[in-house]
């Protein structure tokens, strides 16, 4: 199932890297589903980042502006778990 709502994504507590999770589903976003919302890749919802989830019955779109600006090193932006 593809669902067509945007979700907030969420910074995994007490992980070594810098984990983000679906809003939908809690799964895992992977870091190769995770880019900056311009240009061609331009979605319509209000967000500077957004991820999509890879998990198989969910495939939320995801809005990471807020669970980024969780991070308080931005170099560890970087690190993001894939």
């Amino acid at each position: 199932m593809t669902d067509n709502n945007h979700y907030i994504a969420i910074l995994a507590e007490g992980s070594a890297v810098p984990t983000l999770l679906c809003g939908h589903c809690q799964s895992i976003l992977s870091r190769a589903r995770i880019f900056r919302n311009q240009g061609g890749a331009h979605q319509a919802i209000a967000c500077n980042t957004i991820g999509l989830c890879s998990a198989d019955d969910c495939g939320a779109l995801n809005c990471c502006d807020e669970a980024l600006g969780q991070i308080e090193n931005p170099e560890r932006l970087f690190d993001i778990a894939s």
